[in-house]
């Protein structure tokens, strides 16, 4: 058997291997990752010693770039849903843009909520105010809450410091910053979709919720705007006031854009220096987590500011784990040499290199429903592979990773649960149409974004 040969057994092995492990047996996810990872390298040629090695240098490395950022995110994250400032945006938003477009209102709350929020938190506490503005509009909720939804999980999928994205950043080496633009940009399109979708879906299925909650009824009478208006002063005295709620989300996108436009035009010296310090990832973001105690958490008792924030540490260990594995996998295969046979075979096929982890996230996310799994599995693969051709923008393809794992979200996702039992679908169908179809146009949506953008830069 020739070295090439064994290689590419090794890496068809532990992939087939970790796809079996997550799906039909109770190891965890992240012993999956470092099981296939080793299985992989032995396979693959790799000594002992050196599979060991590897397996430390690549989750430690990961980790390193990307770790803190990710324990300060869910830090804030957590001030942000406990102190209603989640709640406060969508108000404001609904509020802003008006009378008769509050899917696009749900959309751009989801959109911006679900940056630091995980998106099933996100749609959880958005969950009330969907059922409030359908009971004093009119909308179905199917109207209402797809937008929502869409609009958050295009950031969660896309956008730093959400740990998928930030762990598929650090997999394939790629500037937070750039990765914060491409993303905020690709999640326009896909928020529009969701949209759209929306508002079709919500004339055919139209659920109003009952005044407790409980159940829904078609109604017999059109409700006003200015009913909701009403409703939102009465939430203003029990919420934080717009600015300290925005602020903590707004501070780090700043801050790291500033240092990613700075470094780009080599403006160095002087201010520029510690303009671009505070935009490090691990500064700004930590600058956020101080912003939002300070805003938010100002009548939380300090004992209770604390407890929150530790709630939010111990939903990071979990992505930390994976995300680190993840590391793990992608760097035996580059030191199994398996990345640099795969991007020889690649360079000669007439497809987008960029395309790779898009086709990976996708496959994987079919198999087993997660998408955080689905998106570092990819750029485990993925990552060694593209980082041997030349002319691949890497950001681009650490985007495609997470967009890829977008598609057909079904029983095995847990989104696919939040979703359709918050809003009151029972029959399979209308649950397959209320979620499972918009995931999938939003992944097609992501498809086209990609391959364009590819084109042109």
């Amino acid at each position: 058997m020739s070295h090439e040969t064994q290689i590419i057994l090794g890496l068809i092995i532990g992939v087939i291997l970790l796809v079996f492990l997550v799906v039909k047996t109770k190891i965890h996810v992240f012993l999956a990752l470092i099981i296939a990872a080793a299985v992989t390298g032995l396979i693959g040629g790799m000594t002992p010693k050196s599979v060991s090695d590897a397996v430390i240098s690549g989750f430690g490395s990961t980790l390193g770039s990307i770790g803190i950022i990710i324990g300060f995110g869910v830090m804030m994250g957590r001030l942000l849903e406990v102190s209603g400032a989640a709640e406060r945006l969508a108000y404001a938003l609904i509020r802003a843009i008006g009378r008769k477009k509050e899917e696009w209102a749900m959309a751009l709350a989801g959109y911006i909520v679900a940056i630091p929020i995980f998106v099933d938190s996100t749609f959880i506490i958005l969950t009330p105010l969907i059922k409030s503005v359908a009971r004093k509009t009119g909308k179905s909720v199917v109207a209402l809450g797809i937008p929502l939804a869409i609009g958050a999980a295009a950031t969660h999928h896309a956008v730093p410091p959400t740990p998928g994205p930030l762990g598929v950043a650090g997999i394939f080496n790629v500037d937070v910053g750039q990765m914060i633009i491409y993303g905020l940009i690709f999640a326009i399109p896909i928020m529009l979709v969701g949209v759209f979708y929306g508002k079709w879906l919500g004339k055919r299925i139209h659920q109003i919720p009952t005044e407790d909650g409980t159940d829904f009824f078609r109604p017999d009478k059109d409700f006003t705007f200015e009913d909701f208006v009403e409703l939102s002063k009465e939430r203003d005295k029990e919420l934080p006031s717009l600015f300290r709620s925005i602020l903590p989300i707004a501070l780090p996108i700043v801050l790291i854009f500033l240092n990613t436009t700075l470094s780009a035009m080599e403006l160095t010296g002087g201010l520029y220096d510690y303009i671009i310090f505070l935009g490090q990832p691990v500064i700004a973001v930590g600058l956020a987590v101080i912003a939002a105690i300070y805003a938010l958490a100002g009548r939380m008792k300090r004992e209770d500011t604390l407890s929150r924030m530790e709630e939010g540490m111990n939903s990071a260990g979990v992505i930390l784990l994976i995300t680190g594995a993840g590391g793990a996998f992608g760097y035996v295969l580059r030191e199994s040499g398996a990345g640099n046979y795969i991007a020889e075979l690649v360079a000669t096929l007439p497809l987008p290199a960029v395309l790779i982890p898009f086709i990976v996230a996708s496959l994987v996310r079919l198999i087993q429903g997660s998408g955080t799994v689905a998106m570092i599995t990819a750029a485990s693969i993925s990552a060694p592979i593209l980082m041997n051709l030349p002319d691949v923008n890497m950001t681009l393809a650490a985007q495609a990773a997470a967009l890829g794992a977008m598609v057909f979200s079904y029983y095995s996702d847990t989104l696919f649960w939040v979703v359709n039992r918050s809003l009151g679908i029972k029959d399979a169908k209308e649950q397959l149409l209320v979620w499972s179809v918009p995931t999938t146009l939003a992944w097609a949506t992501s498809l086209i974004m990609i391959i364009i953008t590819d084109l042109i830069v």
